[in-house]
């Protein structure tokens, strides 16, 4: 069970282009992702829940999602949960969720 702590795997659809940074010894690549998941209310109408994740990929694999995911694209990422927090430049902390990526798999699906 040792290879399910903080494993996190989702499928959606990227909300924008992937951001890549440079750094000196590595590149980040940076994007949301969109999944959703739908369920019949009381009425019985078709309800959809979208929930945004904020997805970071380290290393060659930022390479790859730089040069194949665009806005639309439908990925399968597996990483973990990562929270940090910052100091605003006016001192406020702002937390932030992310999902650190070590795979992803291109879906290859119709962009919406």
């Amino acid at each position: 069970m040792k290879s399910l702590r903080n494993s996190v795997q989702l499928i959606g659809r990227l909300g924008k282009d992937v951001e890549v940074k440079d750094f000196d010894k590595s590149k980040k690549a940076s994007f949301t992702m969109a999944t959703t998941d739908s369920y019949k209310n009381a009425k019985g109408e078709k309800v959809e829940d979208t929930q945004w994740h904020n997805i970071v990929i380290w290393g060659q694999l930022a390479d790859v999602a730089g040069k194949y995911l665009k806005k639309g694209s439908e990925v399968c990422v597996e990483g973990k949960l990562v929270h940090r927090n910052y100091e605003t430049d006016k001192g406020e902390k702002r937390y932030i969720t992310e999902i650190n990526v070590n795979d992803l798999v291109l879906m290859g699906g119709k962009e919406k």
